[in-house]
């Protein structure tokens, strides 16, 4: 059995949710399927430490597909043309692009189509790219994997989609997230937030993120309680960046909001674990990976009562209305005043946390993979 798997999105200390997903997904299922040859396809140089047995054949194929015109060239024909060459048993796209005209089976794992409800949140081409060829690869796929009994219903709903061809694989927990001592919080707390306890964001400046009314609540809260909080946002660059700069500096409370960009693996651990609380309020995702990292760290979390979050959650976050300002300004006030109310989050993101796991997502995926043939 031979299955080939775009790995583009495997970038050494670049991973971002899509990224973990693969590697984490992938890693176990090359080693636990020895007898089955899966052959890796990168955009670029690749690190060794992405190959993760010996039954993988590494591949680099240009050009590097970063811009839709070069999802394009590299998916629509140099892939296509090479899995025309090899034709393996299985395509799996783990973020979720596929190869049209590819004589294969082949399965995306498509995490959400937000591009579908906000399309205003990407560049323009890339939205209208998106939109155009999303819908023909999830009619062409012959399995569709995603991330969430929303995402499934949603993806089914607008694409006239068969519910019973779509599987949901939940997102895991990567290992390095537990618990810190109070000291080792400290620390924490001494290097990113001048030792002040602070409220977390976790993911990129994307305009889904809501990170513009975030930033609004933040000002609301500290009006109302004269905390000296401080609102850490952890992540990478965006469009809306300058936006944000904008709103931030309008902030009565702007050192008090401290943007730390993109960190190491290792010192996002730490940040995740020495939070008082994750703020948590995109007003759409497929999943919502920080909500189920800060449950492993014993950390209480506030998110939105939209999209799957709800569902990732459960009755182990405190949910509150992205689109409303003042709930969520209320839902960090309760979570700052009543320490019983942190305590019960704490103990239920224990016990929810137990629903996610990579070796499941690695299972889940796999049967996914298996269905095809």
């Amino acid at each position: 059995m031979q299955v080939v798997v775009n790995t583009r999105l495997l970038i050494e200390d670049k991973l971002d949710g899509i990224g973990w997903f693969s590697y984490q997904t992938l890693k176990r299922i090359t080693q636990q399927h020895p007898d089955v040859h899966f052959v890796f396809l990168f955009d670029r140089d690749f690190s060794d430490h992405f190959i993760f047995s010996d039954n993988i054949t590494p591949l680099v194929l240009g050009p590097q597909a970063r811009h839709p015109f070069l999802y394009y060239a590299w998916f629509h024909i140099a892939v296509r043309n090479l899995l025309n060459r090899m034709k393996p048993d299985v395509f799996l796209s783990p973020d979720g692009f596929l190869s049209p005209g590819a004589r294969c089976r082949q399965l995306p794992v498509i995490h959400d189509i937000n591009f579908l409800h906000n399309p205003k949140d990407l560049k323009s081409l890339t939205s209208r790219y998106y939109n155009y060829f999303f819908p023909k690869y999830a009619k062409a796929a012959a399995r569709i994997a995603t991330v969430s009994e929303f995402s499934k219903q949603d993806i089914a709903t607008h694409y006239a989609i068969d519910p019973a061809k779509i599987d949901v694989v939940y997102n895991g927990i990567n290992e390095g997230f537990k618990p810190l001592t109070e000291a080792e919080q400290e620390a924490t707390r001494r290097q990113y937030s001048e030792g002040r306890p602070y409220f977390l964001f976790v993911g990129s400046q994307s305009p889904r993120k809501n990170l513009n009314r975030l930033v609004q609540a933040f000002d609301l809260f500290k009006k109302q309680t004269g905390s000296d909080m401080k609102l850490l946002l952890v992540g990478a660059l965006y469009v809306s960046e300058g936006d944000l700069r904008r709103v931030i500096g309008q902030s009565a409370y702007r050192q008090d909001i401290l943007f730390v960009g993109r960190q190491q693996q290792s010192e996002l651990e730490k940040i995740v674990a020495s939070a008082f609380a994750l703020a948590f309020v995109p007003y759409f995702e497929g999943f919502g990976i920080p909500i189920v990292e800060a449950f492993q760290c014993g950390v209480p979390v506030i998110s939105s009562n939209t999209t799957s979050m709800p569902e990732i959650a459960g009755d182990a976050a405190l949910l509150v209305d992205p689109f409303d300002v003042n709930s969520i300004a209320k839902g960090m006030e309760h979570v700052y005043r009543d320490t019983s109310l942190r305590h019960q989050l704490i103990e239920k993101g224990k016990t929810r946390k137990a629903i996610y796991s990579w070796d499941r997502s690695a299972g889940l995926l796999w049967d996914s993979v298996t269905k095809c043939l």
